[in-house]
């Protein structure tokens, strides 16, 4: 296959990426019930930042040791037995929720476990992508892998609107933890050699070792780690305002709520559609620092999004610009290391995306003083900044191939 299907030559790549599209259900639908059970527990935008926090900051304190066992242990079965974590963590949720016994804090506390192994799961998949599909087809095959990531979360969107609305949320989770038991049983029909050269394992504690060696080592690597936390916490984060949006400025409910969550990801399916067809393209860089600039003006659209549909249009863009720079910056990172440092790669893109909390938080507090339009605005804004500040101040980033 050619073009944008380049990667789906592989047998294994098929699998993983059907793996995906199921576990990504799980977390389409996880991430609308989360918002709407919070928001409706509290009523508070900030308590909505508390809970994206939790979900994130395990990536903040997990990203280096992932990244350090998944250059260790062969990635398949690491991947494997983190989805199994995710039924473990759903099924906890829904019988709580069932049981009636509903507090707040206890289900930041399992979206916090989530987030646990959702660092594991995120850190070894891109790893192991790379492995099947070799270095050559590196962003067609992340690209495709995000674009299942989307495809799942589009249809887990809104069938989660939809099973809150007519079974509740308890019953949801139950759902959630099936879509996890597929994704796991999926991935046992992929192999454990790929198209990349098979790493040289060491043990974890040299592979922590050498982590802070390698970040301090190589500048590309950690510049492009300060771009994806600033990314995330000026981009991202306009996700946790999403449940505001459609309970207090668009009045639609959880089922409209599942309905933009879903428009969200198909605007990010665009941007990944057409990274994927620009194969090995060589302006990377600059391609990327150009996104981000798009990722912010757009955030900046939404204090303009008075209606619905201008809401949903803005929303699509947005997030096309976002998941495609997000998917450069995991390309950039697995580019510029070895092959047995690609773990620790992925985990530094882990660690970087764990600095979310900070974003989340503020997001929130900020959309309590100035309402969640001119809290987008004000992200936005320091988002386009930035990225001019990085064409103009780091030539080495602008020019990588």
């Amino acid at each position: 296959k050619a073009g944008w299907a380049a990667s789906l030559q592989f047998r294994d790549f098929r699998f993983l990426w059907a793996s995906t599209v199921f576990y990504s259900l799980s977390t389409g639908m996880e991430r609308v019930a989360v918002g709407w059970l919070v928001f409706d527990l509290t009523g508070s935008p900030f308590m909505l930042g508390v809970a994206a926090a939790a979900r994130m900051a395990p990536f903040f304190f997990l990203g280096i040791l992932s990244g350090a066992i998944a250059d260790w242990l062969e990635r398949r079965t690491l991947l494997w037995f983190s989805t199994l974590g995710g039924i473990l963590v759903s099924s906890v949720m829904a019988a709580m929720l069932l049981s009636g016994a509903t507090h707040v804090w206890a289900v930041i506390g399992l979206v916090a476990a989530s987030g646990c192994v959702f660092a594991f799961v995120l850190t070894t998949r891109q790893a192991y992508t790379v492995d099947i599909v070799g270095p050559q087809h590196s962003l067609n095959g992340l690209s495709l892998g995000a674009m299942a990531m989307q495809v799942g979360g589009v249809v887990g969107a809104i069938l989660s609107g939809a099973l809150i609305h007519a079974v509740g949320p308890g019953w949801q989770y139950v759902a959630i933890g099936i879509a996890y038991g597929v994704s796991a049983a999926v991935l046992l029909g992929t192999g454990k050699v790929g198209q990349a050269d098979s790493p040289r394992r060491e043990p974890v504690l040299a592979n922590l070792a050498g982590y802070l060696h390698l970040i301090g080592s190589n500048r590309i690597l950690l510049t492009l780690m300060v771009l994806a936390s600033i990314t995330e916490v000026f981009g991202f984060t306009h996700l946790t305002l999403l449940p505001v949006f459609a309970k207090e400025v668009l009045g639609v409910g959880p089922v409209g709520l599942g309905f933009m969550t879903a428009v969200r990801q198909g605007g990010a399916l665009i941007g990944l559609f057409f990274l994927a067809n620009l194969r090995d393209f060589q302006s990377k860089g600059l391609l990327m620092l150009g996104l981000v600039f798009g990722f912010g003006a757009g955030m900046m659209l939404f204090s303009l999004a008075t209606n619905l549909l201008v809401f949903l249009l803005v929303l699509a863009v947005v997030n096309a610009c976002g998941m495609a720079v997000d998917t450069l910056y995991k390309t950039l990172m697995q580019e510029n290391v070895t092959d047995e440092q690609r773990g620790r790669a992925m985990g530094s893109w882990v660690l970087s995306v764990g600095v979310a909390p900070v974003g989340h938080v503020g997001i929130g507090g900020l959309a309590g003083v100035l309402g969640a339009p001119g809290a987008l605005l004000v992200n936005g804004a320091v988002l386009s900044i930035v990225s001019l500040a990085a064409v103009a101040g780091l030539p080495r980033v602008r020019r990588l191939p």
